[in-house]
């Protein structure tokens, strides 16, 4: 298994909305940078992510679970466009900010912190398991 991020402004797709879909999930579609794709492209079903919210709040508040691998985007017609499909899992209960995150010296590396502006990115193992702790998982 391996571990991912979403990003996401929460005024365009929130945490509330992700759970109101249910187990059927929805496309993290609308990602237009290539490397965002790529990584989506490597994701298999089962594998997990937080769920960021960007913008306003800066914090993971969720955890997803990929459902759908990579397959063409539905909003646009251009076929270089892929994303997959994600539902939620689990709400963090203590949710991680963007501020803390980068306090963590053992979070340095992360790309959360030496790319930001990544709206899909993976978390190791170590990250993951870390976060997953601050977050009172």
């Amino acid at each position: 298994m391996r571990y991912w991020l979403f990003k996401s402004e929460p005024d365009t797709w929130s945490w509330d909305d992700q759970v109101a879909k249910g187990d059927a999930g929805e496309e993290w579609d609308g990602v237009r940078n290539y490397q965002a794709r790529n990584f989506m492209r490597e994701m298999a079903v089962g594998d997990q992510g937080f769920f960021y919210h960007s913008q306003k709040t800066r914090e993971i508040v969720g955890i997803v679970e990929i459902c759908a691998e990579a397959h063409p985007d539905s909003t646009t017609d251009d076929d270089r466009w892929e994303c997959v499909d994600i539902k939620a899992v689990k709400p963090v209960p203590k949710p991680v900010s963007l501020d803390t995150i980068k306090s963590t010296p053992e979070l340095a590396d992360m790309v959360l912190v030496k790319n930001s502006r990544l709206s899909v990115q993976p978390v190791t193992q170590d990250e993951w398991d870390l976060l997953c702790k601050m977050g009172g998982l």
